[in-house]
């Protein structure tokens, strides 16, 4: 056997090339363009502009809160049934739909899709429907914590959270039981060992 050709050097290794800056995240899309909305407030009122539930999703004082209530009351409580149901005021609009003796209005920007406003206090309608079977104005009345939690689990922080009636529905039976659940902690007096208070 013929013995093996010596091995000819490696070639230097080329530096490495500069690292490239890391690239920055693309713009956010324009809100416009986006199928969601987003909600400022919920109002539910009844015809003679009591107010059954407020919910308000931007930092509003008490003074603007009365303020948009009054405003909102004046021009919807008032409007002829057979005109739309939207309305412009300065930099945002309601959006409403009557059902029985309660208006449902909901508070977005101008440049909200209105149809999927209506289409989600119809879902809203639905749940509370579902929950309380075939509600009404005195469900709200005499159980509004309900309605509070119903709305919790639909809309957060003025977007929709969840479009499921299952689970909004299923979290929601959830908190009655632990409502109605006995304390597990024993109260033998007050401060003492087993007491938790």
């Amino acid at each position: 056997l013929s013995p093996l050709p010596p091995l000819s050097p490696l070639p230097p290794l080329s530096p490495l090339p500069p690292l490239q800056p890391a690239l920055s995240p693309p713009p956010p899309l324009p809100r416009k363009n986006s199928p969601s909305i987003m909600i400022n407030f919920v109002l539910l009122m009844s015809r003679q502009g009591k107010t059954r539930l407020a919910k308000w999703y931007n930092s509003y004082t008490t003074k603007e809160k009365n303020r948009i209530s009054k405003e909102v009351a004046n021009q919807v409580l008032t409007r002829p049934a057979k005109l739309c149901n939207f309305l412009e005021w300065k930099d945002h609009k309601f959006i409403y739909r009557r059902y029985a003796s309660l208006f449902f209005i909901f508070g977005v920007d101008a440049e909200d899709n209105e149809l999927l406003t209506l289409e989600s206090i119809h879902f809203f309608v639905e749940v509370l429907d579902k929950h309380f079977g075939n509600v009404a104005e005195i469900d709200l009345i005499f159980n509004f914590h309900k309605a509070y939690f119903l709305l919790d689990e639909f809309i957060c922080n003025g977007e929709i959270q969840d479009s499921s009636k299952k689970v909004i529905l299923a979290a929601a039976k959830i908190g009655e039981e632990l409502m109605q659940s006995p304390h597990t902690h024993s109260q033998k007096g007050k401060g003492g060992a087993d007491s938790m208070w």
